[in-house]
């Protein structure tokens, strides 16, 4: 209902006198800063102003004359040099706050038929605390997505082919000879536990096949217990049983975008001058074998030939070469660069007594997600992980992760949904079951509460803009810092007041479905008992 107020102050902006025959800009507005008192922020009038070539104050004066006669508009300010500020009716807060509906009809619309795909880390050893990152990130923007309406699905790319088995099969052959893998093997204990559990009758060339399919079923419970659903665990081996990598090369041939040199078949990567790659690149080597980079080209024309339109891709920290020859790659395939979206999540840091964390117990030169998960809990790391810009590095406190006080967010916003639900049960066993509506005049409390939960939309929103679910987790801090507030100082259940009691719990249910949404968007449980 926000948009439609959006739509009606546009009209009647439109209309207005002063405004008739110029092209105004589209109305936008956020939440007002705390100290103006108001409930809404307007830029626009400086927008119109400059198009006007008056004084954006006057403007902003000018406009305020026709927000005035909105029936959802208390009251609205200028304020220099140009701001609008609009104080809501409590009959406007309450009627948008207690519509649950989330999906956003202009995302049928903006971005048809999304396939992320993340963390894609190799079969070869366990999932370490990055792929945790990215796991939580692409889970994330997924649940985000299709809760507002877009079509959306997810994707892990197993990278099953190659000479990793073979790698992977002299490491676990070593190990279970109680010796150490070669330099350029594979190391830490996992092989050493995986080896004693080799089948006695299994042949030493099927070691790698089989060590790498034990490996991918223990990636696929680590993701399973971090609360992340792939709609596909695509396999690279698929590709090449259906000769993909040769079918797309014979089509970038077609199209001119490959030569010969030195034996070997190039991709005129520096031909596209947007995408902006440093050289050109190898598809196929002297020996006939497709290199890794033309196996990832027949994955995402698969991809574009399945009918997905937009391509998220989530990379780790060292991908960022990967990029400007990925777009080149798109283009070469007819389709538009922007259409492949990458995003490159930066690396953790674990610290701990305030020092930082660098060997892992298990796998050696890297902390696996299974350590930190089962060393903090899935909630936090899901919480934690949310919680930073993915362009940003991130330093994961885990002593600040494993206290069950108010400092740790995750416990600050779960003890919320947790509390709301005991006042539930106290109001049942007064007989207060049902409470259907709000009603006025709204203590400040209650309506800051209210004003919050009218934001969610927008906030679910940013993090598609961003490709970022951070607002939502700062959301959902910041909604349960006003309901702490809310329950202290507003007596919930008071049976001398039924009809207050019966609407400031129906505040209290709106509060704990929004937490509970959010929650659930970041891969977090909303537990009813703490």
């Amino acid at each position: 209902m926000l948009d439609k107020l959006k739509q009606d102050i546009s009209v009647k902006l439109s209309n207005a006198a002063f405004f008739k025959g110029v092209a105004l800009p589209a109305v936008d507005f956020a939440p007002a800063p705390a100290h103006t008192g108001a409930d809404l922020s307007l830029t626009w009038a400086m927008a119109v102003a400059k198009k006007m070539r008056k004084n954006p104050l006057l403007i902003a004066q000018e406009a305020c004359k026709v927000l005035n006669e909105i029936t959802a508009v208390q009251q609205a300010t200028a304020v220099a040099p140009g701001f609008i500020n609009i104080r809501l009716e409590d009959a406007f807060i309450i009627e948008i706050a207690s519509d649950r509906r989330i999906k956003d009809r202009d995302g049928q619309t903006s971005r048809q038929n999304l396939l992320i795909e993340f963390v894609s880390a190799n079969p070869t050893g366990p999932l370490h605390v990055a792929s945790g990152r990215g796991a939580s990130l692409g889970d994330s923007l997924v649940k985000i997505h299709r809760a507002l309406g877009y079509s959306c699905d997810s994707e892990y790319y197993v990278n099953d082919a190659g000479n990793q088995a073979e790698l992977l099969a002299v490491s676990i052959k070593a190990r279970k000879e109680g010796k150490e893998p070669p330099e350029n093997g594979y190391h830490g204990s996992y092989l050493i536990d995986l080896a004693k559990r080799i089948p006695a009758d299994l042949p030493e060339d099927q070691y790698g096949r089989w060590a790498m399919e034990e490996l991918i079923k223990t990636q696929q419970q680590d993701m399973k217990d971090f609360h992340v659903d792939f709609t596909r665990w695509f396999r690279e081996s698929d590709l090449h049983k259906e000769q993909a990598p040769q079918k797309a090369l014979e089509y970038l041939t077609q199209k001119g975008f490959t030569y010969k040199k030195e034996d070997a078949v190039w991709f005129g990567s520096t031909q596209d001058q947007e995408a902006q790659d440093d050289k050109d690149r190898v598809l196929v080597r002297k020996d006939g074998r497709p290199t890794y980079f033309m196996a990832d080209i027949a994955y995402h024309k698969n991809k574009y030939d399945r009918g997905y339109t937009t391509l998220i891709d989530i990379l780790g920290a060292d991908h960022h070469g990967y990029v400007p020859r990925m777009k080149a790659a798109v283009h070469a395939l007819g389709h538009d660069e922007k259409s492949f979206v990458p995003i490159i999540h930066q690396l953790v840091h674990l610290t701990e007594h305030g020092e930082q964390v660098k060997m892992s117990k298990r796998a050696g030169h890297f902390i696996t997600l299974r350590e930190l998960m089962d060393d903090v809990g899935t909630d936090v790391c899901r919480f934690f992980f949310a919680s930073r810009t993915p362009n940003a590095h991130m330093l994961f406190d885990m002593d600040l992760a494993k206290k069950r006080t108010n400092e740790n967010p995750v416990f600050y916003v779960q003890y919320v949904h947790a509390r709301i639900y005991s006042i539930f049960t106290a109001a049942a066993e007064k007989g207060f079951t049902e409470y259907p509506g709000v009603i006025t005049p709204l203590a400040p409390q209650e309506r800051a509460l209210l004003l919050k939960l009218i934001w969610f939309k927008q906030v679910l929103r940013n993090c598609v803009a961003d490709l970022s679910p951070h607002h939502l987790t700062t959301y959902l801090v910041e909604l349960a810092g006003l309901f702490h507030t809310f329950y202290d100082t507003c007596r919930v259940l008071d049976e001398q007041q039924p009809e207050q009691t019966k609407s400031r719990l129906f505040i209290c249910q709106r509060v704990a479905e929004r937490i509970k949404k959010g929650l659930e968007f970041i891969g977090v449980s909303a537990p009813k008992k703490m």
